[in-house]
């Protein structure tokens, strides 16, 4: 009596994972877009994620071209937004490659290309601060020179 009440338990648990697993495959569309940052300046990136498509999808606007979505349980896109873009509010649009559902969100595009961080190795020094290093280095010629001969002369007086 045991054995059939196990297997018709096992039986029951098989049929629910297997009339579950078409159910998590099948996406209902787009939903929960986030940007980030929400406000981006003419030609930097921004992130774009969408949960719903686990087959990947498009993502597109005015202001950027067509982005491919990474497949999965929440996928992201990076768009880079064009530097001739007209600042002002728009709108995106994400459509999972495995529905027809399109869903927006919206964004805002601001003036200019923002701080330039992070450009610390990649800019060249000005003149004034080649002048002022070429001035260091000649400074510390002399006074290494000034020191070998005193140091030079102190060691032959000694004998």
């Amino acid at each position: 009596m045991r054995a059939s009440r196990a297997l018709a338990v096992t039986a029951t648990a098989f049929a629910a994972v297997g009339l579950a697993a078409p159910m998590a495959a099948a996406t209902n569309g787009p939903s929960n877009i986030t940007v980030n940052p929400y406000s981006v300046h003419q030609g930097a990136t921004m992130k774009v994620t969408a949960q719903g498509c686990g087959h990947g999808g498009k993502v597109w606007s005015n202001a950027f071209p067509t982005t491919e979505l990474s497949a999965g349980g929440t996928g992201y896109a990076k768009a880079q937004i064009r530097h001739n873009t007209t600042p002002g509010h728009y709108n995106l649009s994400v459509k999972c490659s495995d529905n027809n559902r399109i869903e927006t969100h919206k964004f805002t595009v601001l003036a200019g290309n923002g701080a330039q961080g992070g450009l610390g190795g990649t800019m060249g020094p000005s003149s004034v601060e080649m002048q002022v290093g070429g001035g260091l280095v000649a400074a510390a010629a002399v006074g290494g020179a000034v020191f070998l001969v005193r140091r030079r002369r102190t060691s032959h007086a000694a004998f």
